[in-house]
């Protein structure tokens, strides 16, 4: 852990104390994230609603500190127990990640949090378990380890309490990435293209893009280069009929229609009309005219029925614990039980053989996920390959090989990793199904 520096490095830095006033709302927004009733980006976006005199600046600094809270917060708990509360963690990690001292804290403190404050400095974090190092649950940290090994798992534990940063894809029906690139820059907006993906780019900050004309015109949309990577790896072409399975609010549908470049078929499925609905707006900025939604009950879905055996590319983004995304949604870790992913197990089965049934002979099928656990990758797709020789495994590395990038030339299977490949976990089976036109 980072320690307070000493006062004469102190004193040279720029004064940017929290104010008392935004501390407090820091503190009643933690406090209603901890209760864990709603995923945390819902919670805070229903707390900001309710508060609309803070500004972009204000509520920005809110999130990172209660999300740094949310990434740290077993380790930082074992420094304010047995009084755990959203005030302490929050006057913690100040102290500890931050490395403020208790002169820049001062005007904070309520009476005896200096000598408090004091004892969790000389905190001892030998005395910590390997699980609150981590900051992971008990049962996820020992199931990576069995799965990664401890040096692996330490090192992706490390990556994933790191804020993620800002990515955006080019939508190439639209723009190219240089001419983005350029008009970033012009608009003072820091940005690097991307190793893996050839429309990514990713911002040094994160600014309000909402209103920026790249934006509204659709050249670009916020999406993770490691989920950029997974419609690189079902490669579908012109003309082709193709389905989003799991299509949610569209953003991996929004890249599959570029690929094709507007012609085609591609069906999003969802059973969530509100997911849906979201997409609409993104399809009106992108362009896109080959894009058919359907809201369906279920993988059982009769329309679905009518569509078996006429994709030639399934892309299944199936619902799963998302603990891949752990950098982004730190409360993940402490809404999700070993009950729960037994629970998404079963669903992604399911999810999976009938997604195989729209497959054409010839065609190919996707498997993906943003989750961590070999229960929800490599052991459904065992599974389902055993279930169904019809089905092979196409090497991950036969398709990603025109990336010209050495990470995956012996890739079977796509595992991104944080701490390898700096992007969001995600894992990806991409499957032929045997015969052909």
């Amino acid at each position: 852990m980072p320690q307070a520096p000493k006062d004469p490095q102190t004193a040279a830095r720029p004064d940017n104390r929290m104010r008392p006033a935004l501390f407090a709302h820091c503190e009643n927004a933690l406090a209603q994230l901890l209760t864990f009733n709603s995923p945390a980006d819902k919670t805070l976006s229903h707390y900001f609603r309710a508060n609309p005199k803070l500004g972009h600046a204000d509520r920005g600094r809110i999130a990172e500190s209660c999300f740094a809270a949310l990434r740290h917060q077993r380790s930082l708990s074992a420094r304010c127990e047995p009084d755990i509360t959203p005030r302490r963690l929050l006057l913690t990690a100040l102290l500890v990640l931050q490395g403020r001292n208790l002169r820049e804290l001062e005007h904070l403190l309520k009476r005896g949090e200096a000598e408090w404050l004091g004892s969790v400095k000389a905190f001892d974090t030998e005395t910590l378990t390997p699980a609150q190092r981590a900051d992971l649950p008990d049962w996820l940290y020992e199931t990576l380890v069995e799965q990664w090994g401890t040096a692996e798992t330490e090192a992706l534990a490390r990556a994933l309490k790191q804020a993620a940063p800002l990515d955006l894809r080019v939508n190439t029906l639209k723009g190219e990435r240089e001419a983005v690139l350029a008009r970033l820059a012009e608009d003072g907006i820091a940005a690097k293209a991307l190793a893996y993906s050839p429309c990514a780019i990713r911002l040094a900050e994160k600014p309000a893009l909402a209103r920026h004309p790249l934006f509204t015109e659709g050249v670009i949309e916020v999406q993770d280069e490691g989920s950029q990577l997974l419609g690189l790896l079902l490669a579908p072409k012109r003309g082709e009929t193709v389905a989003d399975f799991c299509a949610g609010a569209g953003g991996k549908t929004l890249l599959l229609g570029a690929l094709m470049r507007n012609t085609g078929r591609l069906y999003a499925f969802d059973v969530s009309e509100k997911r849906l609905a979201k997409l609409k707006p993104r399809l009106a900025r992108s362009g896109l005219a080959n894009v058919h939604p359907i809201r369906i009950e279920s993988e059982h879905d009769a329309r679905l029925k009518r569509l078996a055996g006429k994709m030639d590319k399934v892309l299944v983004d199936a619902p799963c614990s998302g603990l891949g995304t752990l950098r982004r949604n730190p409360d993940l870790k402490w809404r999700q039980t070993p009950e729960s992913v037994a629970e998404l197990t079963q669903k992604q089965a399911a999810i999976l053989n009938a997604a195989a049934r729209l497959t054409r002979p010839g065609g190919r099928l996707l498997y993906a996920t943003c989750s961590l656990l070999a229960a929800e990758n490599d052991h459904i797709v065992d599974a389902f390959l055993s279930a169904h020789p019809e089905f092979s495994l196409v090497p991950a590395r036969t398709e990603l090989a025109r990336l010209n990038n050495a990470d995956f030339k012996d890739a079977e299977r796509l595992q991104l990793l944080p701490h390898r490949h700096d992007t969001d976990a995600f894992y990806a089976a991409l499957m032929a199904r045997s015969g052909g036109r």
